[in-house]
């Protein structure tokens, strides 16, 4: 520390006040990108941060909206939705399902099968008969390769929904 500050004394008050500004400025420069830059990056990209984040907000609003009421939607018969399911298979896979009944489960067979139509009637069944699969297994039909197809993927597969107890 004494050779530092002997040092320092030796110095011309000229190069004393040089080294003080160039000492000044590291010290600055230093401050700026290690505390303010970063504080100030955080700022800016804050608006954006909070646009998607009411984005979110607005969407789990819906989801819980859209969950109470399906939670205030009375329960069906089993007839009932035995019925729906059907119909939903019917209407929008048609030929590309079959639907087999066992018990309370209900297994319905896919054959190339477009992503679209599936989201559909997944969307139908929960709704109008109140039903969601329990069990799923589905690949991409083998068939989409050789159709030509350019809408998406085809699907093969099960899916199982249990029905209302009788």
């Amino acid at each position: 520390m004494n050779d530092m500050h002997a040092w320092w004394t030796t110095r011309s008050a000229r190069e004393q006040r040089s080294l003080g500004w160039a000492g000044a400025i590291v010290t600055l420069a230093a401050l700026w990108w290690l505390a303010i830059a970063p504080a100030l990056a955080t700022l800016r990209g804050m608006q954006a941060r909070h646009a998607q984040a009411d984005t979110q907000l607005q969407s789990m609003q819906t989801l819980a909206a859209q969950a109470r009421a399906l939670q205030t939607q009375r329960s069906l018969s089993y007839d009932e939705s035995l019925r729906n399911l059907e119909g939903a298979v019917k209407q929008t896979l048609g030929s590309a399902a079959t639907l087999a009944v066992s018990n309370e489960r209900a297994t319905i067979v896919l054959k190339a099968v477009s992503a679209q139509s599936l989201a559909l009637w997944l969307g139908q069944v929960r709704v109008n008969a109140r039903l969601v699969p329990a069990e799923a297994r589905l690949l991409r039909s083998t068939s989409a390769a050789g159709s030509g197809t350019s809408s998406g993927a085809l699907w093969d597969g099960t899916i199982v929904v249990n029905l209302p107890s009788r």
